[in-house]
């Protein structure tokens, strides 16, 4: 049976990706994304099911300071709607709510909703512990932002469903595994995902992805991070949309090293259907 490690708890959206994943898998639910990566890391979890970014919200920073040193290939993307509910002890109303807790990340994609209740908001560790956090203090001033399915698990009342600011709301999550498993190059369409930290000469990002453009390949994704303090190169991370071992995916790749003094294959593998039906709209 595959084990799943995911950061957050039971009845959290990571839960969910997971469930959705692997449907006779077992969840490992721990606290932070670093310990999930080292569950796959010291082979206590078969896989992890990390959140990437947000269509509303961003990236989630902490994964990509985690991802190129946590050893681990990317196998696998998958797009998970979210939704989330106002919920509060058995019998409280939005009328009696002072606080509304939840993950970071949910408080702002449900900014709208939370300005014009004029709660004050406070800061979980995950959404569905903000639930089990409401249900354990049993206090009507007290709500929480989360999935449908935590009200449910910790027996919270819903008080308002659907309440995120936008409504095609999406979370990309990814699935890290010790071995890289790279899909058939005539299999379909894929993603190749790669960091690389650019040499320390005048223009070397632009002549290091010159070679995806004179070789039509497309870039989906580039992403900038700052190594330590000072003025010392950048560290990339890029999705581009093809096989690295494609004939003009090798090209690129090849002239992105020659200007690059590290680059990391993070992995290579199946385009998810949600990607595709999006990019035709």
């Amino acid at each position: 049976m595959t084990v799943i490690a995911y950061q957050g708890e039971p009845g959290s959206n990571s839960a969910t990706a997971a469930a959705d994943l692997y449907h006779d898998g077992t969840g490992l639910p721990l606290r932070t994304f670093e310990q999930a990566m080292e569950a796959v890391a010291q082979r206590n979890a078969d896989v992890a099911v990390i959140p990437v970014d947000n269509s509303a919200a961003g990236r989630v920073a902490d994964v990509h300071h985690l991802l190129p040193e946590s050893g681990l290939s990317i196998v696998a993307e998958y797009f998970l709607p979210i939704r989330f509910a106002l919920m509060a002890p058995p019998g409280a109303t939005a009328e009696q709510l002072a606080f509304v807790r939840s993950h970071v990340h949910a408080l702002g994609q449900c900014r709208k909703f939370l300005r014009e209740g004029g709660w004050r908001t406070l800061v979980s560790d995950d959404t569905a512990g903000s639930a089990r956090e409401v249900a354990a203090l049993g206090d009507p001033r007290h709500g929480a932002l989360a999935p449908p399915a935590a009200a449910a698990l910790y027996g919270l009342d819903v008080l308002a469903d659907g309440v995120e600011d936008e409504h095609d709301n999406t979370t990309r999550f990814i699935v890290l595994a010790q071995r890289a498993v790279h899909p058939e190059v005539t299999a379909g369409p894929v993603v190749t995902s790669l960091f690389f930290t650019v040499r320390n000469i005048p223009s070397a990002l632009y002549k290091a992805l010159g070679g995806f453009s004179s070789n039509a390949v497309n870039i989906t994704k580039i992403e900038s991070y700052q190594m330590g303090a000072g003025l010392q190169a950048s560290r990339f991370y890029i999705e581009i949309e093809g096989h690295a071992e494609e004939p003009r995916v090798a090209l690129a790749l090849e002239e992105l090293a020659f200007f690059s003094t590290e680059v990391r294959n993070l992995g290579v593998y199946p385009a998810h259907p949600h990607r595709l039906s999006s990019r035709a709209v």
